[in-house]
């Protein structure tokens, strides 16, 4: 597809729109203000993201690659391909089409570190405004990114180093920063709050809902499930696997771990010492085992078809041996 920021394209229209964002807490905040919504396609050599939003007022001031963008208004993508929340990408863009992409190593609260140095190179990025911009003189209605991914980058954290297979799924995540402005001396600024003299926190509306404001939280992406169908003629049914349940479980565990750690400066090898709430797996009994030293810790469980093991470690990352 031709990537200019227009949805009209046939292949758009028989594509399904996401459910409307939520803020970034979910239910513990108020709806968004303004809709947003994405919808994805496929195809041998791209993976596509589509994203409408409400604006009245569109407005955006950086210019420069690997601006640190959700300092504007912005629309966000974060790609975990095999679902260890490690090695994950996050591309950010604005109104102008500015573009921030970087791979995560980690994810902040494990170490990271961010590497601003990676690009995805080959990507495509259109940008159609339904209004005008920076003009704080007019109402506007909306505006629309349209992103081409290509597989060759994307596929280089994907498990065996491939694009997607029918049927698989990745996990996702969809955000959008949305500041509060006013008008000043003809320009739209940030809204300042007057009792600390600095701008409002902004709004975090997302697709899959973090429980907090932190969007680096790979295990509370969503589920995409790629499909070889045409769009707009079958649908699949998406099943969450089993296996993704166990691996669950054992996140709870991690988060027991780092908990217990705070207070104690040290892991455990005792469940008993931890806070943690097991829920029941249909089929499945959950056996954790846990191996510490003084400074790291591994939980394993068995796989869901009890062939292998599934592994956790303090720093986060989940894998399957």
């Amino acid at each position: 597809m031709h990537i200019d920021g227009k949805l009209e394209k046939e292949a758009w229209a028989k594509a399904t729109w996401t459910s409307d964002f939520v803020d970034i807490e979910g239910s513990l905040r108020p709806h968004p203000r303004f809709r947003t919504r994405a919808k994805m396609l496929w195809d041998d050599t791209y993976f596509y993201v589509a994203a409408e939003m409400e604006e009245p007022e569109l407005w955006a001031t950086l210019t420069e690659r690997e601006s640190v963008i959700f300092y504007d208004n912005d629309f966000e993508v974060f790609i975990d391909p095999d679902g260890d929340t490690q090695n994950y990408y996050e591309f950010e863009v604005n109104a102008l089409g500015t573009v921030w992409d970087l791979l995560l190593a980690k994810t902040y609260r494990d170490g990271g570190p961010a590497i601003n140095a990676w690009d995805i190179r080959g990507v495509q990025v259109g940008v159609q405004l339904n209004g005008t911009l920076n003009n704080p003189d007019d109402k506007d209605k909306k505006w629309i990114v349209e992103i081409a991914f290509p597989w060759d980058i994307l596929k280089e954290c994907a498990s065996e180093g491939r694009k997607p297979k029918h049927g698989e799924q990745w996990r996702l995540n969809f955000s959008r920063v949305e500041w509060q402005t006013e008008v000043k001396d003809g320009q739209h600024v940030k809204k300042l709050n007057p009792d600390t003299g600095k701008a409002y926190p902004e709004d975090n509306w997302v697709w899959s809902p973090q429980g907090v404001v932190d969007m680096h939280l790979p295990a509370t992406w969503g589920f995409v499930q790629f499909s070889d169908n045409v769009a707009g003629t079958k649908t699949d049914k998406v099943v969450l696997a089993t296996d993704e349940r166990i691996k669950w479980e054992l996140r709870k565990l991690y988060y027991a771990e780092k908990h217990y750690h705070q207070q104690h400066k040290r892991y455990t090898t005792s469940l008993a010492d931890l806070v943690w709430k097991p829920e029941a797996i249909v089929d499945y009994t959950f056996v954790p085992q846990i191996m510490n030293t003084q400074s790291q810790y591994e939980i394993t469980a068995a796989t869901a078809d009890g062939k292998g093991l599934w592994h956790i470690r303090n720093d986060g990352k989940v894998w399957r041996e």
